[in-house]
């Protein structure tokens, strides 16, 4: 590897930084003055950085830009993490300073803010059914055929479903199977919900209610489905719409489908407790992405943070945005 003089260094540094401003190539020309040389020079130097691996260009007569090797250079010997600014910071209080919000409604707000600050995607893989408890399930009828089965941990975990119910079900036996679960079945593990459900429960649910095969499976399928989830949480998906990186359809298609394959977005996980950053190839997602994410511990739940977007990002920011949410909620929601 190329030993990168102190002007090298200096050189590569404006590059990356100009064209995550702007996204446009770089040119000699806009460089000598900053470094007070002549445009022959610096072209020279740009030429050395290429040869090295450090810059590409995207044709013949255009300026240079970061090859994926001059990003990983940038981040582990150039950049220096920037202080999360007041005005993001203040955006994210208003999250960690609301005591009423669940954890999972904190960690999906606080996504939501993540993305509408960087116009990323951001996304979090939950925590493993086995360290979630079940406290309660809930049942709101919607009409006759439909009702909202809510499920409720003790780590403060919401999920929902809507379900579909016979016309045999009298509204009386939805109230009576719910009551039955919540009094048998609080404090177990969702994994092991299923199991529960078929050998406690359904060898006596006929003594409660008289359409107790309908209900059984109404329940288990329900159940069962929130414990074999992901929880994988996505937002700003659709902001990669806005990257000048993917500007055609395909492109877009492309990140899109990736970022809904389950089997390609289980590599995001993370099992670091620093904050990473992946970039291109290294995300194992999409040679043009790059993935900053870190690992989450609360209460046992593990969970990962992510933000996703183009090579071209501003890594410095990102870095300490995510640092800081990280943080923010171990720090607000782990038990003293």
């Amino acid at each position: 590897m190329l030993v990168l003089s102190t002007r090298a260094k200096d050189l590569l540094r404006s590059i990356v930084e100009e064209y995550i401003k702007t996204a446009r190539p770089v040119g000699s020309k806009s460089l000598c003055k900053k470094f007070k040389v002549s445009s022959a020079t610096i072209r020279n130097d740009m030429a050395a950085l290429e040869e090295a691996g450090y810059l590409e260009k995207t044709h013949i007569s255009s300026g240079r830009i970061p090859s994926e090797a001059g990003y990983r250079y940038y981040v582990d010997n150039l950049m220096e993490p920037k202080k999360i600014s007041g005005e993001d910071m203040l955006k994210l209080q208003t999250i960690f300073n609301n005591k009423n919000l669940s954890l999972s409604d904190a960690i999906n707000k606080s996504l939501e803010i993540i993305s509408d600050i960087t116009n990323y995607a951001s996304v979090t893989l939950g925590s493993l059914a086995n360290v979630n408890l079940l406290e309660k399930v809930e049942i709101i009828p919607i009409n006759d055929n439909r009702v909202i089965a809510i499920v409720i941990t003790n780590l403060g975990h919401v999920e929902n479903k809507q379900l579909e119910i016979s016309d045999m079900i009298d509204k009386t036996e939805l109230v009576k199977t719910t009551e039955l679960i919540n009094k048998m079945l609080k404090g177990v593990p969702l994994n092991e919900i299923g199991s529960k459900l078929e050998f406690e429960i359904k060898p006596i649910l006929p003594d409660y209610v008289k359409n107790y095969q309908v209900l059984y499976s109404t329940f288990y399928e329900a159940l069962t489905d929130f414990a074999d989830e992901r929880n994988v949480k996505f937002k700003g998906k659709t902001n990669m719409l806005n990257m000048p990186e993917f500007n055609t359809v395909d492109d877009v298609k492309n990140i899109i489908s990736k970022l809904e394959s389950e089997d390609i977005v289980s590599k995001i996980e993370e099992t670091d407790d620093e904050v990473k950053i992946y970039i291109g190839s290294e995300s194992e997602l999409d040679e043009n992405l790059t993935i900053v994410k870190t690992k989450y511990n609360i209460n046992g739940v593990v969970g990962t943070l992510a933000i996703i977007g183009p090579k071209r990002m501003e890594y410095d920011r990102f870095l300490t945005l995510l640092e800081y949410v990280k943080n923010e909620l171990e720090a607000r929601y782990n038990r003293k």
